[in-house]
């Protein structure tokens, strides 16, 4: 049972649930998927290393929540570079991949943690499906003006999906200098310009 104290010291963070989120997207960020364990979640959050075992299934579950928050991170960094943008379909898709892509360079332990997570043929929680659809969406939204007539959705959702994500994850993985990945992003969206508008 979650004592009183924890249930105080969790209320800095809204709750025990978010104070544990929280709490792994801090470890996240400093120490990596290593270092993201349910004891650390919990000791960061002030509660005993019991207290995740009423909200999470295991590590696992905790992962899949730290991975909806960060789709819902992502989705929302997207949604705000394509309004601040000007209203024109190109400059709206160019605008939510170069937000994909300093989110993966500005949080690439989350970055990688939600799409190891999303992909895990053990499956993911209803919370991230939810949250990587509704990330998803922003980008079919957003490729919709350039799908011609016959053709399908997906053809060109996954043609910039694949554009975007590869050029991160090259970046991350360091395949690509961090000076020139920050030139080239630009020339890399640049191959956008051969998507013709569709009627």
């Amino acid at each position: 049972m979650t004592t009183s104290l924890e249930k105080s010291r969790a209320g800095a963070h809204g709750d025990l649930r978010e104070g544990l989120i929280n709490a792994g997207l801090t470890l996240l960020a400093r120490d990596g998927t290593s270092g993201l364990t349910l004891r650390k979640c919990a000791a960061l959050a002030g509660v005993s290393h019991a207290a995740p075992a009423h909200h999470f299934d295991g590590l696992p579950g905790l992962l899949d929540a730290i991975a909806a928050r960060g789709f819902e991170m992502f989705a929302d960094v997207m949604e705000a570079r394509a309004k601040a943008a000007p209203q024109e379909p190109r400059a709206r898709l160019e605008a939510i991949c170069l937000g994909y892509f300093d989110f993966a360079r500005d949080n690439p332990a989350l970055y990688d943690l939600m799409f190891r997570q999303i992909w895990s043929l053990a499956g993911a929680s209803e919370e991230l499906g939810r949250s990587g659809t509704r990330a998803y969406t922003v980008l079919a939204a957003t490729c919709a003006p350039f799908v011609l007539p016959g053709q399908e959705a997906g053809v060109v959702e996954t043609q910039v999906w694949s554009l975007i994500h590869g050029y991160a994850t090259l970046v991350l993985v360091g395949k690509l200098g961090r000076n020139r990945a920050i030139a080239s992003v630009t020339d890399v969206l640049g191959l956008l310009g051969g998507l013709a508008l569709a009627d």
